[in-house]
């Protein structure tokens, strides 16, 4: 099968060298013991990123500065990153990455954690702006954080959250139907949230158009970006993004249970003290001194409650290192177009997939088929492909998914009927899309035969 995007793409990844990705033998999978020793298919970094090889040099480095330095290493370290201020090694990366000054971002916390911060900041809702809009389906801990901040402040969240749901018969929404009810209802919604990329169906919302459509109406506009920070181009301070929240074990590649981080824009400095202080977000300078007023670092940092966790943050920094050494966001995303819609031309090509608009349809006794809810369009999404099997609420996905497993080719399921493949530009290649396409056509045909 050749893909009409492969012209120019380039059968090597940008960095592949750089990653440590899983073996066959290792994942566990039925494999010829010629090949159990090679790279499996890892087409999950938009779950768990693979081990950035300086993330394991630099983790190693800590652990013999904390055996030999202990204390010490706060504040005097052999390799120049002393612990007081490791935080600094990497905000000026995440900075590039989600398009900040410096001063605007922190590398703290874990995601949800940071969201309910910024809701206890930005969500100030009264007795007639008080809702939330955001989409349906938005990942489960977003709607528990959502619920929760609206109970909080006494307000029933079947009436508060306002959550929008694509059309009957489709799979995404339409950015029409969000802008229009941003422009219908504004007037009652105290905040907009939105994922930049949606969890389950990839779907890239157009952030800037919202933004600017919240602004107009007079809401705070704030964004999750667990699926966008290193996937796809952000801009948040021109924007005008009010702030943003993420995690970094995903495209950052950071490690299971990663540092997350944070944004808040600039003009917000003046006005927008923390609620909830701690001593990691007091003033640096007399930090140390002990002092029994809390003096906040001015931005997004002032926003910190503990020392961040050295060896998280190295992990993290290991991998951006390497997004730096491949020049950011620009070469990945001319990449990531590239490749995703390589492997999307690959699956179309397996003789079992359908149209979206055939997939509303399919019915019970139709034989199994996908579609890809995704958006085709590039600038509706990231690197993953969502692939919807059928019929829906049957078995026919777990058993792919068992079988792409035991063919070494590694995506995630999100029930009742999706499997993400996600080829990521740092580290996967157009081999991995086309094994990827071969083994799930494979896989449909021995379901095929035992029917």
């Amino acid at each position: 099968m050749v893909s009409a995007d492969h012209e120019g793409l380039g059968a090597a990844a940008l960095a592949g060298n750089e990653f440590i990705i899983p073996t066959y033998k290792g994942i566990g999978a039925q494999v010829p013991e010629e090949i159990a020793s090679q790279r499996c298919t890892y087409l999950c970094g938009n779950s768990l990123g693979p081990l950035a090889k300086r993330s394991q040099f630099l983790i190693q480095q800590e652990l013999c500065v904390w055996a030999t330095r202990a204390v010490v290493g706060h504040f005097n370290h052999p390799h120049g990153r002393e612990w007081m201020n490791i935080a600094d090694t990497v905000t000026p990366l995440l900075a590039d990455l989600v398009g900040a000054k410096d001063k605007e971002v922190a590398c703290m916390g874990t995601l949800t954690a940071n969201l309910h911060l910024m809701m206890s900041a930005f969500y100030k809702p009264t007795p007639n702006r008080y809702k939330i809009l955001c989409e349906g389906k938005a990942f489960p801990s977003d709607q528990y954080a959502f619920a929760s901040q609206a109970v909080f402040h006494d307000y029933d969240p079947k009436d508060a959250i306002v959550e929008l749901f694509p059309r009957e018969g489709e799979f995404t929404l339409r950015n029409s139907d969000i802008l229009d009810v941003i422009a219908k209802q504004g007037s009652s919604i105290a905040l907009v949230i939105f994922s930049g990329v949606q969890y389950y169906t990839g779907q890239w919302f157009p952030m800037k158009e919202i933004t600017e459509a919240a602004k107009k109406q007079g809401c705070v506009c704030g964004w999750d970006l667990a699926h966008a920070i290193g996937n796809v181009p952000l801009s948040l301070h021109d924007w005008d993004v009010d702030f943003a929240v993420w995690c970094s074990y995903k495209y950052l590649n950071s490690g299971p249970g990663g540092i997350g981080g944070l944004f808040v824009h600039e003009k917000w400095e003046a006005n927008k003290a923390p609620q909830f202080a701690g001593w990691w977000g007091h003033d640096p300078a007399t930090r140390f001194q002990m002092p029994p007023d809390f003096s906040p670092t001015p931005g997004a940092q002032g926003f910190q409650q503990s020392n961040p966790s050295v060896l998280t943050t190295v992990s993290l920094l290991g991998s951006l290192q390497v997004f730096k050494e491949v020049g950011m966001m620009r070469p990945l995303r001319e990449r990531s177009v590239l490749l995703t819609a390589h492997l999307e031309v690959l699956l179309r090509q397996t003789g079992f997939y359908v149209t979206p608009d055939e997939a509303a349809k399919h019915s019970v006794n139709d034989p199994p088929r996908f579609t890809i809810i995704t958006p085709e369009e590039r600038e509706s999404r990231g690197a993953q492909l969502s692939l919807l099997f059928l019929p829906p609420k049957s078995d026919i996905m777990e058993r792919i998914l068992g079988y792409l497993e035991s063919s070494g080719v590694i995506g995630d399921e999100r029930r009742p009927d999706v499997i993400r493949l996600t080829p990521a530009p740092l580290y996967n290649t157009t081999r991995d899309c086309e094994r990827a396409a071969e083994v799930l056509r494979r896989a449909f045909e021995a379901i095929g035969r035992s029917t």
